[in-house]
């Protein structure tokens, strides 16, 4: 009895694991070009503009990890609702957002949230919206800091 596989599983697995390959080596790539976007130089951090025009700031979200794109034209931080449940965010009241895209309705929750370089806000009021894209860290953080943009680049300080 031939024990071997038919020669058409055979080219089906090769295939796979070609195709699983690929993947993992993109996916190690974004990881280690995410990761060249944040500089920490003491008490300076710096955020380079990523490939989509924005800074994105990795952080976490009641220990959940994220990554927030930077939004100075927020009044607050944002977070869509799939993140808020994942992170046990508990709705405490329903609110209207203005946002680019209209009005959006959510609710107000607080979460505890770290970014890297040591910039931490525990029980931050945050807004939650169902339809959000991304999560947005807003003035309601960024205020707090001194900031200034040049070069492509977003420079951060905790404020004396």
């Amino acid at each position: 009895m031939n024990k071997e596989l038919p020669h058409n599983l055979k080219l089906l697995t090769i295939w796979l694991l070609i195709l699983l390959a690929v993947f993992l080596g993109f996916k190690a790539w974004e990881h280690q070009r995410s990761q060249s976007l944040i500089t920490i130089d003491g008490a300076e951090i710096t955020l380079k503009r990523g490939p989509d025009g924005h800074f994105h700031w990795p952080g976490a979200v009641n220990g959940v990890a994220v990554d927030f794109l930077v939004d100075t034209g927020a009044t607050g931080t944002a977070l869509p609702q799939d993140l808020a449940e994942r992170a046990g965010l508990v709705a405490e009241a329903r609110v209207s957002s203005h946002t680019a895209a209209g009005v959006a309705q959510g609710y107000r929750a607080r979460a505890d949230i770290s970014l890297r370089g040591g910039v931490q806000a525990e029980r931050l009021a945050v807004t939650v919206l169902p339809a959000l894209g991304a999560p947005l860290l807003g003035m309601d953080i960024l205020s707090k800091l001194d900031f200034k943009q040049e070069d492509g680049k977003l420079h951060i300080r905790a404020q004396r």
